[in-house]
């Protein structure tokens, strides 16, 4: 391997390594979406349950921390989708790859599920898509 493209090579993995720790931090934190961070898909009881973004606590059983009524992503948290639910009602629900990423930030009683059964308003053709659907009331 040449000498350049091996410090490269350590540059972008000593970057990427850095992202995910805070300052002054010895252990590593996880990256999250912009979605994560504002607590989309946490189980609330009412609206000041729910961080920034606009958000309310949607009427699914755990509550469910969103936004409602989106007609594109693009309107939805980095990290959260646009979905058609079966009640008839657009949410900005989380995207996920398992049922563990729905439900850190939700009551053991009303647990999400990692779904790619759903409609989603804006399909990515690229990937399967999932998100943390929330158990209905």
């Amino acid at each position: 391997m040449p000498k350049t493209a091996l410090i490269t090579g350590l540059a972008v993995l000593s970057l990427v390594a850095g992202l995910g720790s805070g300052c002054g931090d010895d252990e590593p934190r996880p990256l999250v979406s912009q979605a994560q961070a504002y607590g989309v898909g946490s189980g609330c009881t009412q609206d000041i349950d729910c961080s920034d973004g606009g958000q309310s606590c949607l009427a699914f059983n755990g509550g469910y921390c969103g936004l409602e009524d989106c007609t594109a992503d693009t309107v939805c948290p980095a990290g959260s989708a646009c979905v058609a639910h079966d009640d008839g009602r657009n949410y900005c629900f989380l995207i996920c790859t398992d049922k563990n990423q729905c439900n850190q930030t939700r009551p053991a009683d009303a647990l999400a599920n990692c779904s790619a059964n759903i409609s989603f308003v804006n399909p990515n053709t690229d990937v399967t898509w999932k998100a943390c659907v929330p158990p209905s009331s």
